[in-house]
């Protein structure tokens, strides 16, 4: 009963501060209509000479996470920048901590972003972050759009 004090149910549109500081804002919505029992966050708060950012991630899913594929789709000042895909659970020997994890059981998960070593130019990017039960991308776990605004340049 604890560990459910720290989640918040977040309906669709509803924006959700990550963090916000002198060169970097970051906050997050859903793409489809439901609430959910989801948290994200990340330190430090800056794009300035941090080699890695600390993640951490708790959610309850809807339906069990046996295979899970992860597609990136990044925009830059609305250029497409990226589309990227990872394919995490798989059914066998599985290596993530995600993997396993049951319908409406408490996923709690802590990682690096090693993409923090990147120069950010300054801007406002578009980051949604899609999780698929399936390889054909037709049964969506989870969809976050993550808008990351960089205020100032790194050089």
């Amino acid at each position: 009963m604890f560990g459910l004090l720290f989640f918040i149910l977040f309906a669709p549109g509803v924006s959700e501060f990550i963090c916000t500081s002198s060169d970097l804002e970051m906050s997050y919505t859903f793409c489809d209509s439901t609430a959910h029992a989801f948290m994200f966050n990340l330190t430090p708060c800056s794009t300035m000479n941090k080699p890695v950012w600390k993640a951490a991630l708790n959610w309850i899913p809807r339906s069990d996470i046996h295979f899970l594929k992860i597609v990136f789709h990044v925009w830059y000042d609305g250029a497409k920048a990226l589309h990227w895909k990872e394919l995490l659970c798989s059914g066998a020997d599985d290596e993530y901590s995600v993997c396993g994890t049951l319908k409406g059981e408490t996923l709690v998960a802590a990682f690096d972003i090693k993409g923090s070593r990147i120069n950010f130019p300054k801007g406002n990017y578009s980051i949604i972050v899609q999780g698929f039960s399936d390889d054909f991308e037709n049964n969506m776990l989870l969809c976050v759009n993550f808008t990351m605004i960089v205020k100032q340049d790194a050089f």
